[in-house]
């Protein structure tokens, strides 16, 4: 699983599920995110083989970011996403058998969704980082003045 977090907002912004990740798959998952939601300044990762990849590195500089690496062996300069990997794992990895890969994606993207959406955070006032907003159907109809302005088409 590769876990992508913005520590600003607290959301699960993506987590990639396969039997094996490389830096490939990294710049892929990265690559979607910065065209949904821009470039951040700063890409802060543990040092696994797929983060430290001259692939990667050089991506991230292509970008205009700049890598912020925890030292080896300190979780704690990395708190907020090791806390959220305990909350996956016990809310529900713990929980689940997943039989196929396919089966694994669907649930876990579930869960990501429920995480942003639902799931309150204390750290947020125990609010959800990303609440879904739903306007009702009539409050985007048009109004009776808004069809009376629009030109008459023959």
């Amino acid at each position: 699983m590769l876990n992508v977090i913005d520590e600003f907002t607290h959301e699960a912004l993506a987590i990639r599920i396969d039997r094996k990740l490389d830096s490939t798959d990294v710049v892929d998952v990265l690559t979607d995110l910065f065209i949904l939601h821009g470039v951040p300044e700063n890409i802060r990762s543990d040092n696994g083989p797929e983060f430290i990849a001259k692939v990667v590195r050089k991506w991230i500089a292509d970008v205009g970011a700049r890598t912020a690496y925890i030292a080896p062996g300190s979780p704690w300069e990395n708190g907020f996403v090791e806390s959220f990997n305990a909350r996956l794992r016990d809310e529900l990895l713990n929980g689940e058998v997943f039989y196929t890969l396919a089966e694994a994606k669907i649930i876990v993207e579930s869960w990501r969704r429920h995480y942003n959406t639902v799931r309150p955070h204390s750290s947020l006032g125990y609010r959800p980082p990303a609440p879904e907003v739903f306007l009702p159907a009539f409050a985007s109809a048009p109004t009776p003045r808004s069809l009376a302005q629009r030109p008459t088409i023959h």
